[in-house]
């Protein structure tokens, strides 16, 4: 392969350490046991916990996926039915536990924002941006909103709210609605008309729930406030969240309140209210919704609100941090007697919480957004957006769960030796694992294989890749699963090697600062305009012009991480061994000085070895052969130099003569002035041999007799040669 000589660029001197790196060698381990490396697995049904154990999780089933591209809220009736609320388009969908689904309500509207089951059965859905909530017949298909009755019309209420956020039903039969742009609650008693129950001073009411008590607990945008609302309509605030705003509440039978707060203070995340024509105007602008909180926000990529902090307050008014996700938008809060579940997005995970602050990651959903929660008798139904999904979680484990590992990559072929599995149920635990030599496990792996826990080799072929798998009975735990694994010794790579003759590198150049630094780069950072990145075997090298030195300096690697050390050989053109330069060197450079080689043209050869990583014999090595370089340490040689008095000039002539290369420069001086330059017979200066033939006009004046001068017709020529590499040569002559 050809190389450039190396460049030698005034670029400043720079520290470099160069101190060895030590890499792990033999026998290796691959461990996962943490709940972030967990988590670039595939749970199915699986649990993945705080503290890094694999438990088995709640089923989960899909039971519907609508046409609509967002599910925005869920509620169910005592037959176990689950009615959503749908945007894209915009219906109320009826779907039975075993997922036969029947659309219940159609709108022109942009979306059904909010859905909840009464008392009897009735099923109230709010629409966006008409303001509207529907009474709809839950037996009764394709109702309109022509058609259906309204119980409430943001346009026929004072201040015409633009948003209803959440539907609530309280103990005492009566719906809450929550709405914003203005901030109020509005309550609708069983055939009544809606009145104004609490107004706030927050731009929005975003979420709704009920204490036992029978106070509504209802939390904010803007502030992020959590209020407590008696059942008279005077309002408390009782928590001052960091959030800007309340996604969800959820209250503990105890009266815990939990609220999930996403959004830094100060930041806007509502745009400007939409313009309105007056009552029952029609809608033909599209208008976009974005909070904090929203879908729309999420499945747009414009705001992830730093992430999500779920507080809980005791019934004693005291709040606290509970939970804090940074990459997660909570959008549903429900408490169950195990733990607290979260729905949330951008990744459609689950989780559930518990008083400690420890929580488990119970599952991962098809979709992007989990937005809404609602209790059945088989388990809790989960919407979802992105797509429009609806999914049951059963109430306790799962039969079978499995949980599948990310694909591990051992960088080289690979014999795959013992499982580690920490486990306090061995008997509830199976392992199986798979191996293939490229990273899609979908492109000719192998099949699963079981492995034995603890004990013997996995039983599976030499590879590159592989994947575990664990299935778990109920009541398993797992800690940890490691994997053993010998790579395959490759034979290091020697990638590049360069050569900078008259440049010095040595302990005490990295450790001064002398006025003539030199940086040696390997040609492909020229190429790329690369920068090390702190990479010290890689990056520039700093070191000093000196003539007398070569430089050597070459970057290698090697796939197993081993540790490498090199040999360094030398050879001029027709010679047939390489005779050794440096042996045994752990450095990536070497310097030399240049009178160890006899004048001529040469090339190095870098050998690399991993031997400091193996056993005796069983090292491998990699070389690569520098480009041809030139050791030029002789000077010219000036010959036959005269000069000879033609009346008022000398004539003076000269032959520079170099034995290895051509001579570019010549100079004189009389009466040591300053130096001319002159020009060779033929003008051009690219040979071995030039001659020079030229003259000199002697000054007008003669100098007269003194103690320095006592013979004016007497002169003195010097002249000055130098070959290419910077070699020069003096010599001098008189004439009278």
């Amino acid at each position: 392969m050809i190389r450039r000589l190396a460049r030698l660029s005034l670029l400043g001197f720079a520290l470099i350490s160069l101190a060895a790196t030590l890499h792990a060698q033999g026998t290796q381990l691959w461990t996962e046991s943490s709940y972030q490396g967990l988590e670039g697995g595939t749970p199915h049904g699986a649990a993945i916990a705080s503290d890094g154990r694999l438990l088995p999780g709640p089923a989960s089933k899909l039971i519907d996926t609508t046409s609509s591209t967002y599910v925005w809220s869920v509620a169910a009736d005592k037959q176990g039915n689950a009615y959503l609320a749908t945007g894209s388009p915009a219906t109320v969908l009826r779907v039975t536990p075993d997922g036969k689904s029947t659309t219940l309500f159609t709108t022109k509207d942009l979306s059904v924002q909010a859905i909840a089951v009464g008392p009897h059965g009735s099923v109230y859905a709010a629409t966006m941006p008409s303001g509207k909530v529907y009474k709809l017949a839950p037996d009764t298909p394709n109702q309109s909103a022509a058609k259906a009755t309204v119980v409430f019309d943001s346009s026929k209420i004072k201040g015409n709210p633009k948003y209803i956020w959440a539907l609530q039903f309280g103990p005492d039969g009566d719906l809450y609605i929550a709405t914003g742009a203005p901030a109020a609650i509005y309550k609708v008693a069983p055939g009544g008309q809606p009145a104004l129950f609490y107004q706030s001073d927050e731009p929005h009411i975003r979420a709704l729930a009920f204490a036992p008590n029978g106070d509504l607990i209802a939390g904010s945008d803007g502030s992020g406030l959590v209020y407590r609302i008696s059942k008279s309509g005077k309002a408390y605030v009782i928590y001052d969240a960091p959030k800007k705003e309340i996604t969800s509440l959820a209250v503990a039978p105890n009266g815990t309140i939990y609220a999930a707060g996403v959004g830094g203070k100060g930041k806007n995340t509502l745009p400007p209210l939409p313009a309105s024509s007056g009552s029952g105007s029609t809608v033909t602008a599209t208008i976009t919704i974005v909070t904090a909180g929203s879908v729309q926000a999420a499945s747009s990529n414009t705001l992830i609100p730093d992430g999500t902090q779920i507080y809980e307050i005791a019934p004693n008014g005291a709040p606290h941090l509970l939970w804090s996700g940074h990459n997660d938008v909570v959008y549903a809060l429900h408490w169950t007697k195990d733990g607290l579940i979260a729905a949330s997005g951008n990744s459609g995970h689950i989780y559930r919480i518990h008083e400690n602050g420890q929580f488990e990651d119970i599952a991962h959903l098809d979709a992007s957004q989990a937005t809404s929660l609602a209790v059945t008798k088989d388990g809790l139904y989960v919407a979802t957006a992105n797509a429009g999904k609806l999914y049951r979680l059963s109430n306790g484990a799962a039969s079978h769960s499995s949980y599948v590992s990310d694909v591990f990559d051992a960088g080289v072929f690979a014999q795959w030796g013992r499982a580690e599995v920490e486990t306090t149920t061995p008997s509830l635990v199976q392992l199986y694992a798979r191996t293939g030599n490229v990273e899609n496990t979908a492109r000719a792996w192998s099949g699963w294989h079981t492995v034995p826990l603890n004990q013997g080799n996995l039983g599976v072929e030499n590879s590159r890749f592989l994947q575990w798998k664990l299935v778990l009975q109920p009541g398993a735990s797992v800690s940890s699963v490691g994997i053993n694994y010998l790579p395959v010794n490759v034979a290091p790579v020697v990638d590049e090697v360069v050569i900078a003759p008259g440049v010095r590198v040595n302990a005490a150049a990295l450790e001064q600062q002398g006025p003539q630094q030199v940086t040696v780069n390997f040609p492909s950072q020229e190429q790329n305009d690369a920068s090390s990145g702190g990479d010290s075997a890689n990056g520039p090298l700093a070191g000093f012009l000196d003539r007398a030195d070569i430089t050597v300096r070459w970057r290698a690697h090697d796939d197993n991480g081993d540790t490498l050390v090199y040999s360094l050989y030398y050879r001029a053109p027709g010679e047939q061994n390489w005779m050794p330069l440096k042996r045994h060197t752990r450095r990536t450079w070497f310097t030399f000085p240049a009178s160890l080689l006899p004048n001529g043209r040469y090339r190095v050869m870098v050998v690399a070895s991993d031997a400091p990583s193996h056993n005796p014999g069983e090292a491998l090595t990699g070389s690569r052969v520098s480009d041809q370089f030139l050791v030029d340490t002789a000077p010219p040689a000036i010959t036959a130099l005269r000069a000879q008095r033609d009346g008022n000039r000398l004539h003076v002539t000269f032959t520079a003569t170099d034995p290895v290369s051509p001579v570019v420069k010549a100079v004189f001086s009389l009466d040591a002035g300053r130096w001319q330059y002159i020009e060779p017979v033929g003008h051009i200066s690219d040979n071995l041999t030039e001659h020079y033939d030229f003259y000199v006009p002697l000054p007008k004046n003669k100098p007269a007799v003194s103690p320095e001068v006592t013979d004016p017709n007497e002169h003195l020529i010097t002249v000055r040669v130098h070959d290419r590499n910077g070699n020069a040569a003096t010599a001098s002559t008189l004439a009278h």
